[in-house]
């Protein structure tokens, strides 16, 4: 199994399984929308012996505003 690092963005510092052939972007539910990370360098511990495999994935955009006024007014 491998797993996915995610860095920036509301989901960062989460770690989450990673689905088998998931390339160069990942998108994640999030609220009425979806959040997307794009992968950041090369994969980590790809030997047989030194745990899961590791990807970094980097926030790049939301389709929906994250925190559109959570407090329902206007500023």
């Amino acid at each position: 199994m491998a797993i996915a690092r995610l860095s920036g963005g509301p989901l960062d510092g989460q770690i989450i399984p990673l689905e088998p052939g998931v390339s160069d972007s990942l998108i994640v539910p999030y609220g009425e929308g979806q959040l997307i990370y794009r992968r950041a360098g090369s994969d980590a511990n790809t030997g047989d012996h030194d745990g899961p495999t590791e990807a970094r994935f980097v926030f790049d955009e939301a389709t929906e505003d994250i925190n559109p006024d959570p407090d329902g007014r206007d500023e």
